[in-house]
C-alpha cells in the first residue's frame, strides 16, 4: 500500500515539473524579444558610460585625429545626456573664487576710477589712464548682477549651424550671447540677441571714417535689438582708439543698446585660470571667453556652432562661417584645444555641447 502510494506522489510530481517545464518554454519562446531588448539597452549604456568617461578625460592637444574620433563621438552625441548640477556648480565657483565676472567681467563706474591707471590685458607694461570722459560713458554698474541668467545659449558663428535648425530652440533660451557682429536669422541661429562682441578689427576693415559715416555701424547694431554691445578696447593697444570710436559714436545715437569693455583684469584672470588646467593658446578666443563667463553667470549653459573642423561628422563639408564660406587665417585661435576642453565639460555634464542639427537630435536629457 505504502510503495502504491509512493509511486503515486512520484507520477503526481513528474507531472507538475514537466508542466512547469512547458510554461517556462512557452513563455520564453512567445517572448524572446524581451531579454533581447533589455541586453541591448544594457549594453548601450555600458558603451555610453565607456563614452562618457573616455571624453571627460581627453587631453587637450594638437594631435587630436578626428578621423578616429568621429564615429565615437557621434556615438556620444547619441547617447541620453546627462546635466550633472554638482560639476555646474563647482565649476561657477571656481570661476567665481579666481575671476569673479559679477564684479568684474566689464568696467563699471563702480569698479573703476577717474584718473586709475589699468593695464592691458596682453601686456602689462603698457597702460592707458581713465580720463573723465571715458569714465562718464562707462555702466554705473555691472546689468546683470543680483541675479543667475537661467539657461543661457552661447552661439558661435561656426558653419556646423548652417541648415542645423537651431533657431527656435535658441531663441527659447533666457540670454543669447554671439560674436563679431554675427548675422542672425529666425531659422538656424535665432533672433534673439542680449549680448553680443564687436572686434576691433571689424571696426577698422568694415565700418572706416566712422566718425563722419555712423551709418553703416548703427544700422548693423540695430538688429540686434536693445542688446548690448561688448568690445575688448584694451586687449591690444591698436584696439583701443578703435574701441573709443564705436563707444563715441553709438551711445548718443543707440543709448537703449550699451556699448561696454571688457576689464582686462578680468581677462587676464580668466587666462591664468585656463592655462593652469591645460589651456596653451597665446589668448583664449572671445567663444571661450564668453562660455566661461556664462559657466559662472549662468544656470545651465548651451554652446552652438563651436565646431574647428572643415567637415562634419558625416564627413561633409563644412564652412568657417554659416554665413559665409570664409576659411580660417593660419594664425587663428587653435580651436581643436579648446573644443577638446568644450567636450570635457559636456561629457562632466557641466555644459551642454550642441554638434548636430536640433530638428534631428535624439538625446534626451537627465539631471543628476
Amino acid at each position: 500500500m505504502a510503495l502504491v502510494f509512493l509511486r503515486w506522489i512520484f507520477r503526481l510530481l513528474m507531472v507538475v515539473i514537466i508542466s512547469q517545464g512547458v510554461c517556462v518554454m512557452f513563455y520564453y519562446t512567445s517572448n524572446t524579444h524581451l531579454p533581447r531588448d533589455a541586453l541591448t539597452e544594457t549594453l548601450q549604456q555600458l558603451h555610453c558610460t565607456k563614452l562618457r568617461r573616455e571624453f571627460s578625460v581627453i587631453d587637450p592637444a594638437k594631435s587630436l585625429d578626428m578621423k578616429s574620433v568621429t564615429q565615437k563621438l557621434s556615438d556620444f552625441l547619441n547617447c541620453p545626456y546627462k546635466t550633472n548640477t554638482t560639476e555646474q556648480d563647482i565649476n561657477r565657483i571656481r570661476l567665481q573664487f579666481c575671476c569673479n565676472a559679477t564684479g568684474s567681467f566689464i568696467l563699471t563706474k563702480r569698479n573703476t576710477a577717474v584718473n586709475q591707471t589699468i593695464e592691458y590685458e596682453t601686456s602689462s607694461k603698457s597702460t592707458y589712464k581713465i580720463n573723465a570722459a571715458l569714465h562718464s560713458m562707462l555702466p554705473e554698474d555691472f546689468p546683470w548682477s543680483g541675479r543667475r541668467l537661467g539657461r543661457c545659449a552661447v552661439v558661435g558663428s561656426g558653419g556646423i549651424l548652417k541648415n542645423s535648425s537651431c533657431g527656435r530652440e535658441i531663441d527659447s533660451a533666457d540670454f543669447v550671447i554671439r560674436f563679431n557682429l554675427a548675422h542672425v536669422n529666425d531659422s538656424d541661429v535665432g533672433l534673439k540677441t542680449d549680448l553680443v562682441t564687436i572686434n576691433p578689427t571689424q571696426i577698422q576693415k568694415e565700418y572706416k571714417d566712422l566718425e563722419k559715416n555712423p551709418d553703416p555701424l548703427v544700422e548693423r547694431v540695430s538688429v540686434y535689438g536693445n542688446a548690448s554691445l561688448i568690445v575688448p578696447a584694451f586687449a591690444y593697444t591698436f584696439c583701443t582708439s578703435l574701441s573709443m570710436k564705436a563707444l563715441k559714436v553709438l551711445q548718443p545715437i543707440r543709448p537703449q543698446q550699451p556699448v561696454v569693455f571688457y576689464s582686462p583684469y578680468y581677462l587676464r584672470k580668466l587666462d591664468r585660470f585656463w592655462k593652469g588646467r591645460g589651456i596653451r593658446e597665446v589668448r583664449l578666443s572671445s567663444g571661450f571667453i564668453m562660455i566661461s563667463t556664462a559657466m559662472e553667470l549662468c544656470e545651465h549653459v548651451h554652446v552652438y556652432g563651436f565646431w574647428p573642423f572643415d567637415s562634419d561628422l558625416q564627413d561633409r563639408p563644412v564652412p568657417y562661417h554659416y554665413y559665409d564660406q570664409l576659411k580660417p587665417h593660419p594664425y587663428m585661435h587653435k580651436m581643436p584645444e579648446e573644443f577638446v576642453r568644450l567636450l570635457q565639460l559636456h561629457s562632466q555634464g557641466a555644459l551642454t555641447l550642441h554638434l548636430q542639427p536640433c530638428s534631428s537630435q535624439t538625446h534626451t536629457q537627465d539631471y543628476v
